[in-house]
């Protein structure tokens, strides 16, 4: 007598549970017909849905494989049978579709191919970023996927996924990496804590919304290459990403400056340090400052002529607190860098990333990043009475709607004005010199 089906809710508790038994056995799912988990006498879990080509009970039924228990979760097995099914009720055979899918490129080789052949003008450091983001979460949720297959309800779930750091794992350097730089012990334990304080190994919306715009172009690069007709990341809606408009307050800034301070008095990297400032006083990005030229220092004429940015050549103005710090930075024989590498005159500094979290931490800054600092110059700037255009141009901004995130400190530059005006008169007529945040950054000790 053949035994009576096993009917339960399929989700991680009630498999997990499963028994391995002398004899393979399924679990059915009780909400989705036809899905369910088979248990085989070694404990090996596997997903499966059987569905009909073909209409009405002659139809012939076929068992459809999703995917290993552990390598894929109830939840998307569940996702990946509402598809199969879907697909069988419009008249397509997903075991068909799947031996076709086998002889294209799937989306690791897809991803691959799109960072050789698909990135045109793409800077460096901006590869850099893309590489990462594709290694840490694009190839481990959707690597394996033929190319053909990803839907749109695919990427929304990939998007969720990553929100919620379902990848956070796959970004975590092995043990091994990690002794052969010589980290190890109380150290190891310290990487790791770093490590998670980064909102990129964490996940998170804002890594994904920006995520998914990355797969947006390595799909459209594969509609181009003729690899599919559509593009799936096409109406997902993405998270708001609130990120950018971080910006510090005079009062932030304070505390970031006595823990700089702090920070050269305990011997911390002072090119480091330096850095930080200028980053703070120019509205310059990160690369811009440790690859600095002392060829593109324009002291005469109050600024950095950079042969190269993200948005190409362009003109940093200088301030006189940034100027007086160049001028106090002592010239290295031998090397073209303002920063130049410890040990290595002919490359340039690269650890102010290490050197910032140390400061941050220092100055109770956890979620300010260093590119913040860039969105901080910005910040007073609008809230100065600068126009839109103008900070745009002194960022290196080539759309004015990149700037437009500042508008809403820009929205009364009179009143601003005034009240400037106001609070230096006031001063002057109590004896009080009015208070400047610039002032307080230029008494940082300076290498």
């Amino acid at each position: 007598m053949e035994a009576a089906p096993r009917v339960v809710r399929i989700g991680k508790r009630t498999v997990d549970a499963a028994k391995a038994e002398a004899s393979a056995y399924r679990l059915w799912d009780s909400e989705l017909k036809g899905f369910g988990v088979k248990v085989s006498p070694r404990g090996v879990k596997t997903y499966f849905v059987w569905y009909r080509v073909g209409e009405g009970r002659a139809a012939q039924r076929r068992e459809f494989t999703l995917g290993r228990h552990g390598a894929m979760e109830p939840d998307t097995a569940r996702g990946e049978a509402m598809n199969a099914l879907g697909a069988a009720r419009e008249g397509k055979d997903p075991q068909a579709v799947r031996q076709k899918a086998r002889g294209e490129l799937n989306v690791t080789a897809l991803c691959d191919q799109y960072l050789k052949e698909g990135v045109g003008t793409k800077k460096d450091s901006t590869l850099r970023a893309d590489a990462a983001r594709i290694k840490a979460h694009i190839k481990p949720l959707l690597g394996r996927r033929p190319v053909s297959s990803v839907t749109t309800s695919d990427v929304a779930r990939f998007m969720r996924d990553v929100a919620a750091g379902k990848t956070a794992a796959a970004i975590k350097p092995s043990q091994a990496e990690l002794r052969a730089k010589g980290i190890n012990g109380a150290a190891l334990k310290e990487a790791e804590r770093r490590r998670l304080k980064d909102p990129a190994a964490r996940g998170g919306k804002g890594t994904a919304t920006r995520t998914v715009g990355l797969l947006g172009a390595i799909f459209s690069y594969a509609v181009k290459e003729g690899m599919r007709p559509d593009n799936p990341v096409r109406g997902v809606e993405r998270y708001r990403d609130k990120q950018s408009q971080r910006f510090l307050s005079p009062a932030e800034l304070a505390r970031l400056t006595q823990a700089m301070t702090a920070a050269d008095a305990a011997g911390v990297n002072r090119s480091g340090l330096a850095v930080i400032r200028l980053l703070t006083l120019t509205g310059a990005r990160k690369g811009e400052i440790e690859g600095l030229r002392w060829s593109e220092v324009d002291i005469d004429r109050a600024c950095l002529k950079l042969a190269d940015s993200k948005t190409g050549a362009r003109i940093v103005p200088l301030g006189a607190a940034a100027l007086q710090a160049l001028n106090d930075l002592p010239r290295m024989k031998g090397s073209a860098f303002v920063f130049p590498a410890e040990g290595d005159l002919k490359k340039h500094y690269v650890g102010t990333p290490k050197v910032w979290l140390k400061v941050r931490e220092a100055a109770k800054l956890d979620d300010v990043r260093l590119h913040d600092l860039r969105h901080t110059f910005a910040s007073f700037g609008a809230a100065g009475g600068l126009s839109l255009p103008l900070i745009a141009a002194i960022l290196g901004h080539k759309d004015v709607k990149t700037t437009q995130q500042y508008a809403h400190l820009a929205d009364s530059p009179v009143k601003a004005a005034a009240d400037r005006t106001t609070a230096a008169i006031d001063g002057a007529m109590n004896g009080i010199a009015a208070n400047d945040t610039t002032a307080q950054l230029t008494k940082l000790p300076m290498p």
